[in-house]
């Protein structure tokens, strides 16, 4: 029997050995997984909104336990890891409140004497998610999932098991019947016969966007809807009509926060040529001011990244812009997992730290002349998950809004995702939506009923 083992980015020492769940095993969760289904969507929406507050109320009481785990195995500085559990909370009261009317049958005036809409549940719905997030991302599927009347199967990356078994372990505490929620312990190679199982009849996915291919290739064949929400580029947008300090503090924010390991990060900064030198100069001071160190320390904000390898990877793109002409600012340097806050100046459309994803904490600058251009810049990207625009002239961000080819755009602020917004891309970042009622409508039969006397 395979098994897996969970490393501690930080210390590099083994943290814990799972035992792979086998075919038969797999086929038996997904079974009681369907089994369950058909109880759970006869369950009021009450009786789902009274679990789902008793879910909210566990993260809550245990919130440093969960965010404990997910430190060890994935490096995520501590007090960052407690905030994405209280995140989690929030979206377990969020559709607790709203999804009965979220889901409410929609009346359409036609000839028929009565005709509306009913949102119905499809079934077991897998999940395939990534360690970045190893909480928030599973909770943004599994809650509008389970509120909905669906049922969860989760297959989590494997260098966070435990945050899956967590996340399992709060379900059960907060009350939810057995096999409403649960965890598959296997690798990437068995998820294809995960998909292909009848019994399975969706798939979510957050990750990246060769793994996006490939799940929905599979899904499609087998005609199973998907939402996949992939890799992100996003720019950095900034006028020279911009509050300066307030800019910086956000533009630090959005790249830097998690280890720089997000698909919403802000990964380019594209700035009016004007303002360039001084802004650059004033993020210089505040990025040294970033504390490196033990995730375990509440003052830690940069903390290592998830394995040695993703280092590696940053470490290449950054060396491979430089030669290509980039200027590092600062950084720029590996230790193990661990990588130095990284800015690069002079970056061009054609530099991997500008043209590809980098995930993690690696700046890219690049100048513009024109608004024009600066959008342009913007939309040059394969990707398209969201972009911050940031200006004083809030009514003329509101129309420059319109021509960014984005899932999401935010004026000086940086992208996040919000219980209470659609939350997802375009182009190379995946289609479907999380979140809102736009995100609990995804895994529903929109039935159409007509009736006539």
């Amino acid at each position: 029997m395979a098994t897996t083992t969970s490393l501690n980015p930080y210390t590099g020492e083994a943290l814990d050995s799972y035992k792979n769940h086998i075919k038969k095993e797999v086929s038996e969760i997904i079974d009681k997984a369907d089994n369950r289904f058909y109880s759970w969507r006869e369950t009021s929406f009450s009786e789902r909104k009274k679990l789902m507050l008793a879910a909210a109320s566990e993260l809550k009481k245990n919130k440093k336990e969960y965010a404990e785990m997910m430190t060890l195995e994935m490096g995520k500085p501590i007090s960052q890891a407690i905030a994405e559990v209280e995140k989690c909370a929030w979206v377990c009261e969020y559709y607790a409140e709203n999804a009965e009317k979220q889901l409410q049958n929609e009346v359409i005036k036609t000839d028929a004497h009565k005709s509306y809409v009913s949102y119905e549940p499809l079934g077991v719905v897998l999940a395939v998610m990534p360690w970045n997030y190893p909480f928030w991302q599973v909770f943004r599927f599994a809650v509008p999932a389970l509120m909905a009347g669906n049922i969860g199967v989760l297959k989590h990356a494997s260098n966070v098991f435990g945050s899956a078994l967590n996340i399992e372990k709060v379900f059960k505490r907060a009350g939810f019947p057995d096999n409403c929620f649960t965890t598959l312990l296997i690798g990437s190679d068995a998820v294809e016969d995960v998909i292909e199982n009848e019994k399975i009849k969706a798939v979510t996915l957050t990750g990246s966007g060769p793994a996006g291919s490939s799940v929905a290739s599979i899904a499609g064949k087998n005609i199973k809807k998907t939402v996949l929400e992939l890799g992100g580029s996003n720019a950095l947008v900034v006028l020279k009509d911009c509050d300066m300090d307030k800019t910086i503090a956000t533009c630090v924010q959005a790249r830097f926060q998690n280890t720089g390991q997000s698909c919403i990060a802000g990964k380019r900064l594209i700035i009016d040529e004007y303002i360039s030198e001084e802004f650059v100069e004033k993020m210089l001071v505040k990025v040294r001011e970033l504390k490196s160190g033990d995730p375990m320390d509440q003052e830690t904000y940069i903390g290592t990244m998830a394995r040695e390898d993703l280092a590696k990877d940053i470490e290449k793109q950054v060396n491979t812009s430089v030669k290509a002409g980039a200027k590092l600012a600062i950084g720029g340097k590996r230790q193990g997992a661990y990588f130095e806050p990284t800015i690069l100046t002079n970056v061009t459309k054609n530099m991997a730290v500008f043209s590809e994803e980098t995930f993690g904490p690696a700046l890219s600058i690049t100048t513009f002349k024109t608004v024009e251009e600066a959008i342009e810049l913007s939309n040059s990207s394969k990707f398209g998950l969201g972009v911050s625009l940031f200006t004083k002239n809030i009514e003329e961000a509101e129309k420059l809004a319109l021509q960014f080819d984005e899932g999401a755009v935010f004026i000086n602020e940086l992208v996040k995702s919000d219980p209470r917004l659609p939350f997802g891309g375009i182009k190379q970042s995946g289609y479907g939506r999380e979140l809102s009622e736009h995100g609990i409508r995804e895994f529903v039969n929109r039935k159409t009923i007509f009736l006539n006397k």
